[in-house]
């Protein structure tokens, strides 16, 4: 009897063991990238236009001096933040009555539209977007931007939502109807209030979403809109790539959306896996 405890033990010890193994070979995997990132920036270009990989060296702040300088980096940072914030605020405004909508009256061909222009290429949607702003003359502007985010950010903040408003309980909104109230009003101080956790969560991942989009800011933003991403370009030419440059913005660019991520987890947690149970 002993002999088989101690054996059933020892494979608990060994299965947790291998567990602890897989999940530090996945963080170092995932880990790395970033670690290297941040070496990048600290390092000269001879350091980092070295044929062998020098991990020992004299770190130094000159790329992140010269990419806050000479670039400009503080206002495509401001773009940025002011077009995830329009493009998020936005698609709160239409994509929260339309999960409403389609959780409530269980309107699956339109869910299934919408998931489907949200799994579609975006080079589907960029020529003619960018050819009916040129024709507007929109190109260039937060307008157009803002507008262009939406396709990533509000068919996410749909999906999101739609589960958060089938677990609210029809009950309490019959009860709100009855004491009165429209279907607006029991749908803004009612269902919205109870569905708070899910709002935050998708709002916080279309506005990161929308940080982090490249290829429309690419086409239609110009140097009065030029977004962070678009900004790395700066540091690319045709004879030469200032790596530590690009290093450099690179962390500029993930330190609000890292920071943003830790100080509210609790939130992006709580909100998906309260949106996931049913009952």
């Amino acid at each position: 009897m002993s002999v088989r405890v101690g054996r059933s033990t020892a494979a608990r010890n060994w299965k947790r063991l291998g567990t602890y193994a897989l999940m530090a070979i996945v963080l170092v995997v995932m880990l790395f990238p970033f670690y290297w990132m941040i070496l990048t920036s600290l390092r000269s270009q001879v350091d980092n236009t070295s044929p062998v990989p020098v991990w020992f060296f004299q770190p130094t702040l000159e790329n992140y001096q010269n990419v806050i300088r000479e670039n400009d980096f503080l206002a495509y940072t401001w773009n940025s933040f002011v077009i995830a914030a329009l493009s998020t605020g936005l698609g709160l405004v239409l994509g929260l009555p339309a999960a409403y909508s389609i959780a409530r009256f269980k309107q699956n061909g339109l869910a299934l539209a919408i998931l489907v222009a949200r799994l579609t290429p975006y080079i589907t949607y960029l020529v003619p977007w960018f050819l009916a702003f040129r024709m507007l003359g929109l190109v260039d502007t937060y307008l157009a931007l803002t507008l262009t985010h939406l396709i990533v950010g509000m068919p996410l903040i749909i999906w999101i939502m739609i589960s958060f408003f089938e677990d609210v309980p029809l009950e309490l909104e019959e009860a709100a109807l009855v004491d009165g109230a429209n279907r607006l009003t029991a749908f803004l101080r009612v269902i919205l209030p109870l569905s708070a956790p899910g709002t935050v969560a998708a709002a916080i991942l279309a506005f990161i979403f929308s940080w982090n989009q490249f290829l429309f800011s690419l086409v239609l933003s110009g140097p009065n809109t030029r977004p962070v991403p678009v900004a790395v370009f700066n540091f690319i030419s045709y004879g030469q790539i200032d790596f530590g440059g690009l290093g450099a913005a690179a962390v500029l660019i993930t330190l609000p959306v890292v920071l943003l991520t830790l100080l509210i987890q609790r939130w992006i947690v709580s909100g998906l896996t309260m949106g996931a149970v049913k009952g």
